[in-house]
């Protein structure tokens, strides 16, 4: 099983931006782009929420957006550095929490169901992030 690792959490002020990775660890390292890559967040009062799902394909990689997360969230693949980031391009202090990547061993494609997490059985440990001035 994949094992990640997430890393960039932080404090940054409303409106700034914050770049999150996600990583392979462990003794045997894996191609990340061979993996559905997820970020969800678990913020505080909520259950965790899917933020944004990332698949490999034939033609390149497809990305898929929670509604809160589209147009202010950018997910993507550095294959060179085997990671997958995580972009906020303007903080929200309602996007404080903690942010985990999720995979899943011989899933390159996000599901349908991708946000609900049930899919990915291996997570990191998660990365904090705290919106504030």
């Amino acid at each position: 099983q994949v094992q990640l690792a997430e890393s960039g959490g932080g404090l940054v002020q409303p409106g700034g931006p914050l770049e999150l990775s996600c990583t392979a660890s462990g003794a045997t390292l894996v191609a990340l782009d061979d993996y559905a890559i997820g970020w969800f967040r678990r913020v505080p009062g909520r259950e965790r929420e899917g933020v944004s799902c990332i698949s490999t394909t034939r033609r390149g990689s497809l990305t898929y957006y929670a509604d809160f997360a589209e147009g202010r969230f950018t997910i993507s693949r550095d294959s060179a550095k085997n990671i997958v980031t995580l972009q906020i391009h303007s903080a929200k202090p309602e996007d404080t929490g903690i942010y985990y990547c999720g995979g899943e061993a011989y899933m390159p494609i996000c599901g349908s169901d991708w946000y609900t997490g049930r899919d990915f059985g291996a997570w990191g440990q998660g990365t904090p992030v705290t919106v504030s001035s």
